[in-house]
């Protein structure tokens, strides 16, 4: 991945966590930037989802995806932001934490 686009990547990710949260950013361990940035993309795709409500999943939804749409499926990213999907689906449905039975 070239730096440009590990650049865009980052100042995105910074950019969410920022109008999301007024907690610092989070401090990485040293390594290779790419790690790194996804790391951070991890734990922001964490914190969006974590702290979605019914009225907010729809934006939720929408702004993680913008962050991974042109990512392929196998990517760290991309998958966990599914996941989330899927949560958020529930979340707005009202059936989060429901049981299927």
């Amino acid at each position: 991945m070239n730096g440009k686009t590990l650049q865009n990547r980052l100042v995105i990710a910074t950019g969410m966590w920022r109008e999301a949260t007024d907690e610092p950013l989070p401090k990485l361990p040293s390594g290779d930037p790419a790690e790194q940035i996804q790391e951070f993309e991890l734990r922001l795709v964490d914190l969006l989802c974590r702290e979605a409500t019914p009225s907010t999943a729809r934006e939720v939804a929408e702004r993680t995806w913008d962050l991974v749409q042109d990512r392929p499926d196998g990517d760290p990213v991309r998958q966990k932001v599914v996941e989330c999907h899927d949560a958020l689906a529930k979340l707005s449905t009202g059936t989060f934490g429901a049981s299927t039975e």
